[in-house]
């Protein structure tokens, strides 16, 4: 039996998708996927492989990883991602780019092909959200954001869906990225505050910081004189060197990782030593009770990127491709009528050509 045609769900598939399901459901279903596939397993069995790529120095900083994860008897996806923090200037697009892949874990067909830069997006809003309503208190009314680029967006829609903040506060040194961020995040005039860092960190019931910070120029707050209480979403320290948090404030806090060896590797848990990084997110979603023991202290969720949340994300908008009947279908797999027989896929007459072609000393 043939194998379905992969799927395509491409920048064009996932606007109609997303207009169709409502951007705020979209949020809500990714949050609850990814509370499910952590905190219980789900149905099948999950695992993923700590990512790895390249890091490429010249002529520019930027990385280029794979990230695999496994749905076993379902699923093997795989996202290849660049961050590039001089695209936006430069090349006019986003610092991130990916796309996703998703495979059948039986028979290794390419499945699904789909854009994954939005979908990045999004889920690293939602991981936010999620580590946030269990480390948080749940009475947080002011989001302070560091870094007003397009992850910052995605952090202040997703974590809405979980919080009602009275008050948002950003700065960036970017003037542009600060003056343009209330209109890119579709909220109404005078929803969005820009104020001194100062103030965004001595105010913020939860505080995300979501920066392109270079490695080894961090930190990119003071951390001295925040609330007690205060929850972080650390979100833009993505390679080795580049951290975002002070190691006092690090030291102070409880410190939840979203995947321990990696954040060791790439995240803010490069600064401290084993005995001094908490539960994973997974681990605290598992046990209810630890969780709220956290809440009357700073807490920090460190946030790296996982292989499931690809994985959830690809899942995801296959589903609601299918149900919506969206995305376009193409043959990319020489998948032969006979699975024996290499070439028989190909036009007759170009397999019929081959007797001879080629040959040493073959007659002409």
């Amino acid at each position: 039996m043939q194998a379905e045609r992969t799927l395509i769900v491409d920048a064009e598939a996932i606007a109609t998708i997303v207009s169709k399901v409502g951007l705020g459901q979209l949020y809500d279903l990714t949050i609850a996927r990814l509370e499910t596939v952590l905190a219980t397993g789900s149905d099948a069995p999950v695992e993923m492989k700590q990512r790895d790529g390249f890091l490429i120095e010249t002529p520019h900083l930027g990385l280029l990883e794979w990230m695999p994860a496994l749905r076993h008897g379902a699923t093997v996806s795989m996202k290849m991602v660049g961050y590039n923090p001089h695209n936006p200037a430069k090349n006019q697009l986003p610092t991130i780019l990916s796309t996703l892949c998703a495979f059948d874990a039986d028979s290794g067909h390419l499945r699904t092909v789909m854009d994954g830069t939005f979908a990045t997006a999004v889920r690293t809003g939602a991981a936010s959200a999620l580590a946030s309503r269990v480390l948080a208190r749940p009475d947080s009314a002011v989001l302070g954001l560091v870094g007003c680029g397009a992850q910052a967006v995605t952090q202040l829609h997703a974590l809405s869906r979980v919080f009602s903040f009275s008050e948002i506060l950003v700065c960036d040194e970017d003037v542009r990225a600060e003056n343009s961020f209330a209109a890119r995040s579709r909220l109404p005039e005078g929803a969005v505050r820009i104020a001194p860092p100062a103030e965004v960190e001595e105010r913020a019931d939860i505080l995300c910081t979501a920066t392109s910070v270079a490695p080894y120029a961090g930190p990119v707050i003071r951390g001295t004189d925040l609330k007690p209480w205060v929850h972080i979403n650390t979100i833009g320290s993505d390679m080795p060197g580049k951290t975002e948090l002070p190691l006092e404030l690090l030291r102070k806090a409880v410190v939840v990782p979203d995947h321990v060896a990696q954040a060791r590797a790439e995240g803010d848990c490069q600064q401290l030593a084993p005995e001094e990084i908490g539960p994973s997110l997974a681990e605290v979603l598992l046990d209810p009770e630890a969780h709220r023991k956290l809440s009357p202290v700073t807490t920090v969720y460190d946030s790296t990127g996982l292989a499931l949340q690809d994985l959830v994300m690809v899942e995801v908008f296959e589903e609601l491709a299918r149900d919506l009947g969206v995305g376009h279908r193409i043959a990319v797999e020489a998948t032969a009528d006979d699975p024996q027989d290499p070439y028989s896929f190909l036009p007759e007459p170009v397999t019929r050509s081959w007797e001879g072609q080629g040959r040493p000393g073959a007659r002409r």
